[in-house]
């Protein structure tokens, strides 16, 4: 008893008070260390340099105005995004709404009816009247929170305000990163293509030459036709290739907010684009309060760890106070009369006495709930964790790949001119400078799929550390606070 006492005098909120999960104390993501640089590619190097904050506009460091007018279009234009932006305000009124139960609730009453009324009903044999009675009114009640249910209540919708402000900044980071990865994925088919096309063309040269071999009979009809071969093959290569090229182009105008037929595609080169050299590389301790999915998994928790409060709070008594005043009369112009008015004053308790064990079983049902969340939660930080460290290792082994494509494009390159020399001093015949000439097409489009790699994992990367999209205010998370 003289523990209710206290509770009821000092109203405190029941129920576990939330605490953030703490950051992690690891300095690292990849078992042994992360690596601090990758090998040089053309000259640049990329550098992770740890501690440092995400880039908030990060796709501005590949220095392509078209790349940065189609994501500024999409930020604007993106259906899904205006839809998370709406559930965001949408939460944010939920919470407004709830707030107000701390607030007297006041309310006004006006009616007129025209009544019979019977004596009988207090044994009267009397006969029964017939009047009209207007009646005015208004009443006001107030909830005494002591147990703080209430108070827990609001810090649920709280929490869902900050789960839909995460999910913004989350489709904010997604739809940031598809943009530049489909830019990126249709630059490097069109360069493919563009390869393609040169190596059919050098085929052709080089049929055209094996048929007039073959008319003169220095070579074998057999060889007209490996080339003919080699000719169908690469062309053959050529619809896949245009084929996602189209399906790019018109994932891009989803996601600009367009109708593929009535948007058009930037036109922006591979070779366009620049591989940025500094790359922020944030700690894990900084992962795990600035990644949108993060944050909205502990805002689920939050919640959670509210809804425990708000269950232990219903075992306790509930008190309201009341209060009402009103006139009321058979006739309009004596409603204000002394003898017509009525009022009351008083105190509601509602206590629950016996349930089945109903209220009981809530408030386990509610700690398990925590006990989930707690367990996505982890789960949620586990697979950033290893996202990050997977991409971390994918750039340091796409920039080994990009610098031995180069250098195969370079051997390719010393060969086709080793060659031609040698045609020119008549050592050797034209096919052979066309076979050097499609081997050095074929590591270009080596070389074109792996700086593509190299870009969508830097893009990768960006994302994967959350964008820094929680260091600025977006459009419309206004958040209401306490």
């Amino acid at each position: 008893m003289c523990a209710l006492a206290l509770l009821i005098l000092s109203g405190c909120a029941v129920g576990p008070d939330y605490v953030r999960p703490e950051a992690p104390a690891q300095d690292h993501y990849n078992y042994g260390q992360d690596p601090s640089d990758t090998v040089a590619v053309a000259g640049v190097s990329q550098h992770f340099e740890k501690g440092a904050p995400p880039v908030v506009q990060w796709w501005t460091l590949f220095r392509s105005r078209q790349l940065d007018a189609a994501v500024a279009e999409a930020l604007a234009d993106n259906p899904g995004l205006q839809a998370a932006q709406a559930s965001l305000r949408q939460s944010n009124e939920n919470l407004r709404a709830g707030y107000g139960i701390f607030y007297p609730q006041g309310n006004a009453d006006a009616g007129t009816a025209r009544e019979k009324f019977s004596p009988a009903l207090f044994g009267s044999t009397a006969p029964g009247t017939i009047f009209n009675l207007t009646t005015l009114s208004a009443s006001v009640s107030y909830a005494l929170d002591l147990f703080g249910g209430e108070r827990r209540m609001v810090e649920g919708l709280a929490s869902q305000v900050d789960l839909q402000r995460s999910l913004t900044q989350g489709t904010y980071l997604v739809l940031s990163g598809n943009i530049v990865n489909t830019l990126v994925a249709r630059a490097a088919y069109q360069a493919e293509i563009d390869e393609t096309a040169q190596m059919i063309a050098l085929l052709q040269e080089q049929i055209g030459i094996a048929e007039k071999q073959f008319q003169a009979g220095t070579a074998a009809y057999g060889a007209v036709l490996a080339l003919r071969s080699q000719e169908a093959a690469l062309e053959a290569a050529l619809p896949p290739l245009r084929q996602r090229q189209s399906q790019a182009e018109h994932l891009l105008a989803t996601l600009e907010g367009k109708p593929p037929a009535a948007w058009q595609p930037p036109q922006v080169a591979l070779a366009e684009l620049t591989l940025p050299a500094a790359l922020p590389l944030s700690l894990p301790s900084e992962l795990v309060r600035q990644r949108p999915d993060i944050l909205a998994a502990e805002a689920q928790l939050h919640a959670a760890s509210a809804n425990i409060g708000v269950a232990t709070a219903a075992l306790f008594p509930s008190f309201s106070l009341n209060a009402s005043y009103g006139q009321n009369s058979t006739a309009m112009n004596r409603l204000f009369a002394s003898n017509g008015n009525f009022w009351s004053l008083g105190a509601d308790v509602t206590a629950p006495l016996f349930n089945g064990g109903t209220l009981l079983s809530r408030r386990q049902a509610a700690q398990e709930a925590y006990g989930q969340s707690l367990a996505s939660y982890r789960q949620t930080v586990l697979a950033a964790f290893a996202q990050v460290a997977d991409t971390l290792r994918a750039l340091e082994h796409d920039a080994e790949a990009s610098a031995a494509q180069a250098r195969s494009v370079a051997t390719a390159q010393d060969t086709l001119h080793l060659l031609a020399a040698n045609y020119q001093a008549g050592m050797i015949n034209y096919l052979q400078v066309l076979a050097a000439d499609m081997q050095y097409h074929q590591a270009r489009i080596a070389q074109v799929q792996a700086r593509a790699q190299q870009l969508q994992d830097t893009s990768a990367l960006f994302v994967a550390l959350g964008g820094g999209w929680g260091r600025t205010p977006q459009p419309e998370t206004d958040t209401v606070l306490p």
